[in-house]
């Protein structure tokens, strides 16, 4: 059974290296962090205008921590601007897809005005409210312009289940609730792996084998002899192969790191940097061994600064907690999922290819 625990004996199957401080030279640029806008990002979905507002929306964040509200402001003009002009090519697109976006855009386009409202009053709580719903509404009309699935999976993987979509899990531990959202877009094979066994119940009872402060948190681990899940059909284990997608690929890479293919300055998709990144694990030895177990990123950003973590394309991440974060502060290796429960999204997984 895979350990926890490091050894000279039992090697445990999550082998992440160890996080250090920060180098004085960190790669270029602002990584996003935040678990929302990397799971927008990461829609197979090329609508421009929409995009547009989505990330001049999201670059409000430095402003806001600094309460430049005269900037706020503006940019909450501007916003209803970049609405006001692409809304025609919006709903241009959403016709050609069969999709009608007409309410939701009417939707976002009251919230904007409110928006500003709120930055001339400098009202903190208010516009973080009303830029949250506003994005939410944004996720899902980006949501809604996804066509079919982006790319074909290798025939050598038929026989494992695969998510063709995203799917919303929640872990209900012995802390407190954890609301994930998987995304088979970006990890097929990985989020459909641990989907199905969430729909088994495989996790109900499991405790987390390995928990170390601001590192992770992980689970999984089968009580017995087992290594992982044992298919009761095959009665073989069922195994799933290293799986990162970058942008500039067709679809992802598989059983290769980044170390392999010398993409040393590559971000994935889905990268570990966000509080909450959900990450498959597998051993030291190979990158195809994983089965069941996944850890729980925690993000500390003075030892794993995003983009500079050590995990980034030698892990495949699957996901992201998107709602009690909090709870990962409480959670030690004496606690365990209780149930986990697949609350929507259920029928982006299938069986097989």
């Amino acid at each position: 059974m895979w350990s926890g625990c490091w050894s000279l004996i039992l090697v445990p199957i999550l082998l992440i290296p160890l996080p250090r401080p920060a180098a004085a030279a960190l790669p270029a640029g602002d990584p996003v962090t935040d678990p929302g806008a990397l799971l927008r990002d990461a829609l197979p979905m090329d609508q421009r205008q929409l995009r547009d507002v989505q990330h001049t929306m999201e670059g409000s964040s430095t402003d806001l921590r600094a309460k430049r509200w005269s900037r706020l402001t503006q940019r909450a003009r501007r916003l209803q601007s970049l609405l006001h002009k692409g809304i025609p090519a919006i709903q241009a697109d959403a016709r050609q897809r069969g999709v009608d976006l007409e309410e939701q855009l009417e939707r976002l386009g009251e919230l904007l005005p409110q928006l500003e409202q709120a930055a001339v009053r400098g009202d903190r709580s208010a516009f973080l409210a009303i830029r949250s719903r506003s994005l939410q509404l944004i996720g899902c009309m980006e949501a809604d312009l996804v066509q079919g699935f982006p790319f074909s999976i290798p025939e050598e993987y038929d026989a494992l289940p695969r998510l063709l979509g995203q799917a919303r899990v929640r872990l209900h531990t012995t802390a407190g609730d954890l609301l994930t959202v998987v995304d088979g877009y970006s990890a097929p094979l990985t989020a459909g792996a641990f989907v199905d066994l969430v729909q088994r119940g495989f996790y109900n009872g499991l405790g987390f084998n390995r928990a170390e402060a601001f590192y992770l948190l992980q689970t999984g681990d089968p009580e017995g002899e087992e290594d992982g899940f044992v298919d009761p059909q095959t009665r073989q284990l069922r195994t799933v192969p290293l799986e990162i997608r970058i942008a500039s690929e067709a679809q992802p890479l598989y059983n290769l790191t980044f170390e392999d293919l010398g993409l040393f300055k590559e971000t994935p998709v889905l990268p570990f940097s966000a509080r909450g990144t959900l990450g498959w694990a597998h051993s030291g030895s190979a990158v195809d061994d994983g089965s069941s177990q996944f850890f729980v990123f925690l993000f500390e950003p003075e030892l794993t600064p995003a983009g500079f973590n050590l995990i980034d394309g030698r892990f495949a991440a699957f996901g992201y907690m998107v709602d009690g974060t909090d709870v990962l502060d409480e959670l030690t290796s004496t606690d365990r999922i209780l149930e986990a429960t697949v609350i929507s999204g259920a029928d982006n997984l299938h069986a097989h290819g």
